[in-house]
This record gives C-alpha cells, structure tokens and sequence, in this order.
C-alpha cells in the first residue's frame, strides 16, 4: 500500500495541555515495539500531535509547524488528512496552543476504533477491547487535577484498566514538552520516557516518571531542611558510609561536608536538586539512607 504504510502502531494515546504552565504533551500505549519512537509529537507554546494506525509520521514534524502558525487543531487535522490518499487508514489527535482539540479516525482503522475530544484533550485508539477504553481515558482526564504528566499517565492507567489495546501489550511512552523544561533549560523536552518492550510497559512507566521526578524534579519547599545540628549529623554520617567524607562528626555543615555532599549530588545525578546555601533535600536524604542499607546488606 505504499511506503507510508509500513509503520502500523494501533494503540490508545491522549494529547493534551495544560495552559496554566505552559506544558503539551501525549501519553501513548499499545502492542508495538517502541511505540514512542512513532506516536508522540509536541512543542512548548505549540500544541501536541498523537499520530497512530497506519501512521503517516510527518503528521508529526508537519502539524507542530501548522501549529506555531496558529492554526486551530481543527484546521490542522483537515489540512494533515484532506491532502492523504490514505488518510481513511490514519488516526490522529491534535490540541492547540489554546487548548482546542480535534481528532480524525479513518473509516478503515481496524475495531474497536474512535475518539473523544475535550476541552485541552484528545483521546483515541484503535485495535481497542472496546469503546470503554477511550471513553475512561477521557473521563479520567477531565476529573484529574496536577501536574500534566502524571495526569496523562493516570489517564493511559485508566485505559488500560478497561481492556486496553485488544491484542495486548508491549510498550508505552509518555512525552511533555515545556518552556527550558529539560536538564539545564536548554530544550522544551521536559519529560521523555519510554518503555520500547515489556509485558506490562504502563507499569514500567509509572516507575521511571517516580525516577524522573526524584532526579529531575523541582525540590517542594517544604520538602527544605536546614543542614545544622543533628540533619548535619545525619549527612556526615551517611556521606561516611558511602565513603565521600572521612571527617569528624561535628554536626556543623562546614565547606569540606559541604563539599562532600555536593560530590554525592554530582556523582548521584542529583543536580538539578542541590543547594549553594545552607538548605538541603530530604529526599536526597532518604536516598542516602537507603543507599547505604543497600550497601550494608549482604
């Protein structure tokens, strides 16, 4: 049927934005290696692109640039799909930089196929257990509240919980794109995860975005102690366990404990976490804690 027909991921995903913070983004499953390498499509400022059935992958890089013109969602499904031959074998999702949705399932995806559109959402899939998976995903979504990446995994959860792709599972990926959301600021990729081939890939995502967020997340303010007394204490003693700091337990955070906990913070992949001043994570804490159990058992 052509070279543009070759890649097939049938499959569920939600695109979908969160205006107040500037995030879009698509969560996507289904029984396809690697299924983020092919689905996911969004840009900061933008919008977000879930393009899948025998997917055309320039709806991609094509509808983000429509997009940042700013063409409503609706006006870039119709330009993506009215100019295809095959487009009655595509499915796709798009939302806006204002949070309008629109979607288009071709009359020759396989069944269950369809999809629901919302205000800042679009969910869709094809090759489904039933209408219930779409139909949960979205309702999951629209009473969700927090953060947009664990809301699309949440709704993705929600889908599954339904049945899912009906031949089963294999990989899973959730993609947020965000003004200097990546590491260091540099790009929009805020979050980028993926689980290519594994017999429950939903899980296996949940596990890294946990990993993402305790490496990459920014600290809560009240998740700040002051490194003094026996918190300075506690450091010491953990930063000695694991064989960064050879001084005296003084309690005092002092610049060769400092330094110290700032080599474990490097070494650990704790940058995006660590302090110049005198607060320090409590999370890195409880890491080190259960760093050095793991290093005492046998």
């Amino acid at each position: 049927m052509g070279e543009q027909l070759r890649v097939t991921p049938s499959t569920f995903s939600i695109a979908a934005a969160d205006l107040q913070t500037g995030e879009f983004g698509v969560a996507v499953a289904s029984k396809f290696l690697a299924v983020g390498a092919v689905v996911p499509w969004a840009q900061a400022g933008t919008g977000a692109i879930a393009t899948q059935a025998w997917a055309n992958l320039s709806y991609g890089p094509r509808g983000l640039v429509l997009l940042a013109e700013g063409r409503a969602a609706s006006d870039v499904v119709r330009r993506l799909t009215e100019a295809d031959g095959d487009r009655e074998h595509r499915q796709l999702g798009v939302v806006d930089r204002h949070g309008r949705a629109a979607a288009w399932t071709g009359k020759e995806c396989f069944h269950w196929a369809g999809h629901r559109s919302g205000n800042g959402y679009s969910c869709q899939g094809n090759i489904l257990a039933s209408e219930a998976v779409v139909m949960a995903m979205a309702d999951h979504f629209e009473r969700s509240s927090g953060p947009l990446p664990e809301r699309l995994l949440q709704a993705l959860e929600a889908g599954q919980s339904q049945g899912g792709d009906s031949r089963g599972q294999q990989s899973a990926a959730l993609y947020v794109a965000k003004e200097k959301g990546s590491y260091g600021g540099y790009l929009d990729r805020y979050v980028d995860l993926r689980v290519d081939d594994d017999a429950a890939p939903i899980i296996e995502l949940r596990k890294l975005l946990e990993l993402h967020r305790l490496y990459f997340g920014t600290t809560p303010t009240g998740a700040l102690t002051r490194a003094a007394g026996n918190v300075a204490r506690e450091i010491q003693q953990l930063l000695q366990g694991l064989g960064y700091y050879s001084g005296e337990i003084s309690g005092i955070y002092d610049p060769v404990t400092k330094a110290a906990f700032k080599q474990f913070c490097s070494i650990e992949n704790f940058e995006e976490r660590w302090r110049e001043d005198d607060l320090v994570d409590r999370e890195i804490i409880a890491f080190m804690r259960k760093r050095l159990t793991s290093k005492a058992s046998p």
